[in-house]
């Protein structure tokens, strides 16, 4: 019980909690404690997709170029992704440091959906790029991200080790996740219509087998 309540805590002297919390560590492959990575989850990491032009010093763009820049990025990933399977959230991170640059994290509603998801996403490319793409540990983005870059207090910048999220258009999210709730209401009743079809199929089998019943018994009632 001791063992269990202490796992990915930073009193783990066995797992790292980093990569328990964030899905990502900067020591990667030299780190001294454990990177234990899922069999099973609903999250899935794609590794340093996210280019974001604000961080080549020779960005000329304004903070609205870049906004919308951004936006275009996210609504890309949200429909390709939502291919897969029912979107709960999706977040890219806006961290300079190496293990986290450009990361986008998509947490779907079912764990067969990500793996799914994986199995696929290894086989694409994005912007001329592969994607590497494997399931991840994080289950509460609450707990990876920077309270203090949330309230604009970090004092470590994009090299924070907790993930400072790029923040999309509410108006794109909202109309995102409006669009896939009518795509999976559209999916729902496309899949129903077979079913009605087949109930009724056994019902019109049930009215013919029916029938002849009768026409047997009818054929009896002659022969006696």
């Amino acid at each position: 019980d001791h063992l269990a309540s202490i796992y990915g805590t930073e009193k783990d002297k066995v797992n790292c909690s980093f990569f328990f919390k964030i899905g990502a560590c900067r020591h990667g492959d030299r780190c001294s404690r454990k990177h234990v990575k899922p069999n099973f989850s609903q999250t899935v990491l794609l590794s340093n997709v996210y280019q974001n032009p604000a961080h080549n010093l020779a960005c000329t763009l304004s903070e609205q170029q870049l906004q919308e820049h951004f936006d275009m990025f996210y609504e890309d990933m949200y429909v390709e992704l939502a291919k897969y399977g029912e979107i709960e959230d999706l977040n890219v991170c806006d961290n300079v440091g190496d293990h986290l640059v450009g990361n986008v994290y998509v947490m779907y509603k079912y764990e067969e959906d990500a793996g799914n998801a994986v199995e696929a996403l290894n086989q694409r490319f994005y912007a001329g790029r592969p994607l590497y793409a494997e399931l991840s540990p994080v289950t509460d983005f609450g707990e990876a991200c920077c309270r203090q870059y949330e309230n604009g207090e970090c004092t470590r910048g994009g090299f924070c080790n907790f993930m400072h999220l790029k923040v999309v258009t509410r108006a794109l999210r909202k109309d995102l996740q409006e669009s896939q709730r009518i795509s999976l209401k559209m999916q729902k009743s496309s899949k129903s219509d077979p079913d009605r079809e087949r109930e009724k199929d056994r019902e019109r089998e049930k009215d013919r087998e029916r029938d002849r019943e009768r026409d047997r018994d009818k054929e009896r009632d002659r022969d006696r």
